[in-house]
């Protein structure tokens, strides 16, 4: 259960939530930025040291095998991902750098990362990046990121305590920071995206594809569908009448046309959820879900505010 106190202190002020557990890749090396352009649906080259990206990995047949946040430093490339990703985009690296100047380290276990949430973030840091998300500048205790919803500090791992108390804000619960990120209608690999995930199925052209660049692989099957083709799916915000858990089955009639993605229950909202959900269930379609007495209505990302 979201406690309302730690939802409202996300939505009004900032709260601290420790995402340390997300796989962490550091490149370095002259041709460090020409790989991954090769590699990644994003512009790699085009990001100046102290810009950024989301960017995701694909098969040959365009289908999403992981995702990740890009940073680029001056001599470095840094890739955070879902924990579960981290092997794809290793052995990736390792597999298809070979002859080339790349030079690879996990770091996954070295560094943290404490996510400041919440409008109330900047106040926090005397040095903040741009207004962009993505943005990162070197401050005090570490490495500050833009996001979404506030601001990351990403530090030496064996810091993150005296990090958090020189920071001095309140830590909240995952939980929380999740209702808000599925209130804003991200997916996230892994629960609401996966390998049989095409990005425009989940709205992700316009964050993580490049059509100006060169090739990458998977681009034909990004860019013949977007340029010619109809999704078969689409990520849509669900309004439950009742708490429902991630992977049910939703009804159209007799016919399932998705699963259950994230699920919470928002002290503003109610119960709410993403899915990947087939075309003919449209915004405003009332789908049953599978094992349950609840019932979904299809609606728009974000959310719109409940009536």
């Amino acid at each position: 259960m979201i406690a309302t106190t730690e939802y409202e202190r996300l939505r009004e002020a900032v709260g601290l939530v420790d995402r340390s557990a997300r796989g962490k890749l550091m490149l370095c090396g002259a041709d460090a930025s020409e790989f991954l352009q090769g590699q990644l649906t994003n512009d790699i080259e085009a990001l100046a040291p102290g810009g950024g990206c989301y960017a995701a990995l694909l098969s040959h047949k365009g289908k999403m095998r992981a995702d990740a946040r890009v940073l680029r430093g001056v001599d470095w490339v840094w890739l955070d991902s879902e924990p579960e990703a981290l092997g794809v985009l290793t052995r990736m690296v390792e597999t298809y750098s070979l002859g080339r100047e790349v030079r690879l380290e996990d770091v996954t276990t070295r560094r943290a990362i404490l996510s400041l949430v919440g409008p109330a973030a900047d106040a926090a840091l005397e040095l903040l990046p741009a207004a962009e998300e993505h943005a990162h500048v070197e401050g005090e205790h570490g490495l500050y990121v833009r996001t979404d919803l506030g601001l990351d500090v990403i530090c030496p791992a064996d810091e993150a305590d005296a990090v958090r108390a020189a920071l001095g804000i309140e830590a909240v619960s995952d939980a929380s920071a999740e209702c808000l990120r599925i209130e804003s209608g991200r997916p996230r690999f892994g629960l609401d995206i996966g390998p049989e995930t095409i990005p425009q199925e989940a709205g992700l052209n316009e964050r993580a594809v490049s059509f100006d660049k060169g090739c990458y692989v998977g681009q034909e099957t990004v860019a013949r569908l977007f340029y010619k083709g109809k999704p078969n799916r689409h990520l849509r915000g669900l309004r439950l009448t009742a708490p429902v858990e991630s992977g049910q089955p939703l009804l159209l009639g007799e016919r399932e046309v998705g699963t259950v993605g994230s699920t919470c229950v928002s002290p503003v909202r109610g119960p709410i959820a993403l899915a990947l959900i087939r075309r003919e269930a449209q915004p405003g379609e009332v789908l049953a879900v599978g094992g349950s007495d609840a019932t979904a209505e299809v609606v728009e990302l974000p959310f719109p505010a409940r009536s």
